[in-house]
């Protein structure tokens, strides 16, 4: 992968950052306020840059505290609501103009999604209503739908797309114009469909298909769907009516994968195979890619359809040449080269991440702890770079088989793994994934708080601090500031076994941890 990047042409690698800057469509803030719901995920989070650039007035609606992003998106409006609660959606859209829908429940899995998202949609489409909103944007699935009487059956549509497909009917029965776009397969760095299509690629060398891979799909760049989405908003013309998007080929999934191979070069033996399960294959994937079970088995269901464009009318609305599948891919693997991942589908997953409890919302301090420090001449910014790049293809230093073990266990289980890995290789964020941990509290040079998201018996957290042994003192040779390095692990159960869960790792804390803090000094020095 590292020796293609550097071949590609200069435009491709220049750090532009923005999608729209040379969209055709004109900007139009004068019109008002723009609501952008699920901004915390994949692609709301690429959005609102976007409109933020071309000067609207943006408003984020989040589940969790508005504190944790308001450094993600400064120059905008950041408010607390949760689809699930008509009065909060009531009180997001006030003074709005327009509003981009782009809430999902797809994390929650196969069989729980769908009730889910058309519930959300039922409260946004009644608060719409209630509120002065002009416009509404939704971007859902490509795909004929059928009857949905026959969701999960190999003859019906998919659960994913009948979901979507749903949702789109719900929120057109609002008296506010609605404009839905409906995607295939989303192409870009950190989507979830790239890591599948990616880690399948490097990881094996015989490619078995089932007869659904030579279904045909029409994949889209990330950035064709930003465009998309702003256009679509900017053209009156666009309002009250449906679009397909999609890029500029249409291809069967196993002719995807065979591009992805070319560009990697490396050649793949493919099987074809009488089996038919997408659940299966959905499992099989995530436990070779980064993405959970969740995910994978609703993504998969969706291959047993085509999904491309029945017209193209939106390239009358919106004009603009979209990207080749092949230069989708490269571009995706440029960002990640290039340590540019702006958002990841990890960002909103597991569901409702942010409503988990939080240290410092623990009515009692946790019952187990365990702690471990060492002093150390390493400047506090030099420790503090070494302890954010824990994780991911870094690795945990010593015992690092071990974090390995136990997160391969986790996924079997269908819990989320260490192979979520990170979105950036040396930066982090509040919400950052750490393989199979969260970043809770982040303050820089000083204290670094994960919370653990493997599937366990309580509630478990990692904290890194770095503090000056004394305030305002140095020892005497070499007139250095002594810093101590410490790592605390917190856990809080009320259940038996979470009790015995803790007790049958103790032993293992001390010496992964010890090892651990070691390492991060020594990393430290060496920089």
């Amino acid at each position: 992968m590292h020796q293609h990047a550097d071949h590609l042409p200069p435009p491709w690698r220049d750090g532009d950052d923005y999608r729209c800057r040379n969209l055709p469509t004109t900007p139009c803030p004068e019109k008002g306020l723009i609501l952008v719901t699920g901004a915390s995920g994949y692609i709301g989070g690429r959005l609102v840059p976007e409109l933020v650039q071309r000067g609207y007035c943006v408003r984020v609606m989040v589940r969790g505290d508005v504190e944790d992003y308001r450094d993600v998106w400064p120059n905008t409006e950041v408010v607390q609501g949760d689809a699930l609660d008509q009065a909060s959606l009531e009180r997001a859209l006030v003074g709005a103009h327009a509003a981009y829908y782009l809430i999902h429940s797809l994390i929650l899995g196969p069989r729980d999604f769908a009730q889910t998202d058309l519930q959300a949609a039922r409260n946004f489409r009644k608060a719409a209503d209630n509120s002065q909103l002009k416009r509404i944007v939704y971007l859902g699935g490509l795909g004929i739908p059928r009857d949905c009487s026959s969701r999960g059956s190999s003859r019906g549509s998919s659960n994913h797309l009948s979901s979507r497909h749903e949702v789109a009917d719900e929120l057109a029965r609002s008296k506010v114009p609605l404009t839905t776009l409906r995607a295939s397969v989303i192409v870009g760095s950190g989507s979830a469909s790239f890591e599948i299509i990616k880690n399948l690629n490097c990881r094996l060398w015989i490619i078995p298909y089932p007869r659904w891979a030579n279904n045909s799909s029409q994949p889209i760049a990330i950035r064709d769907v930003i465009k998309y989405l702003v256009g679509a908003m900017e053209s009156p013309e666009a309002a009250g009516h449906k679009y397909d998007i999609g890029g500029l080929e249409r291809l069967t999934y196993a002719r995807m994968m065979e591009i992805v191979s070319e560009i990697f070069q490396q050649p793949h033996h493919t099987v074809s195979i009488p089996l038919n399960g997408t659940r299966f294959f959905g499992y099989v994937a995530s436990l070779m890619t980064p993405v959970p079970a969740p995910i994978t088995q609703c993504l998969f269901s969706s291959l047993i359809h085509d999904t491309v464009c029945q017209c193209d009318a939106i390239r009358d609305v919106v004009p603009f040449e979209p990207l080749s599948y092949r230069e989708a891919i490269i571009r995706a693997l440029s960002r990640e080269e290039q340590d540019l991942v702006a958002t990841r589908w990890s960002d909103s997953y597991p569901p409702a991440h942010v409503l988990k409890v939080k240290l410092h919302e623990l009515r009692h301090p946790p019952r187990y702890r365990a702690h471990s420090e060492l002093e150390t001449t390493c400047s506090a910014e030099t420790l503090f770079a070494a302890i954010t790049t824990i994780g991911g293809n870094n690795g945990w230093f010593k015992g690092n088989w071990m974090w390995r073990m136990r997160g391969a266990f986790d996924r079997l289980i269908f819990g989320v793994g260490t192979a979520r890995g990170r979105r950036s290789s040396k930066k982090l964020r509040v919400h950052d994934v750490i393989d199979f941990w969260r970043v809770e509290g982040l303050k820089t040079n000083q204290r670094l708080l994960l919370r653990a998201e493997m599937r366990m018996p309580g509630h478990a957290w990692l904290e890194f601090t770095i503090k000056p042994q004394i305030e305002g003192k140095t020892p005497d040779p070499g007139g250095q500031q002594v810093n101590i390095l410490g790592i605390t692990a917190y856990y809080a159960t009320k259940r038996l076994d979470g009790h015995l869960y803790w007790r049958f790792f103790q032993p293992f804390h001390w010496y992964i941890f010890d090892r651990l803090i070691s390492q991060i000094n020594h990393q430290a020095k060496n920089r």
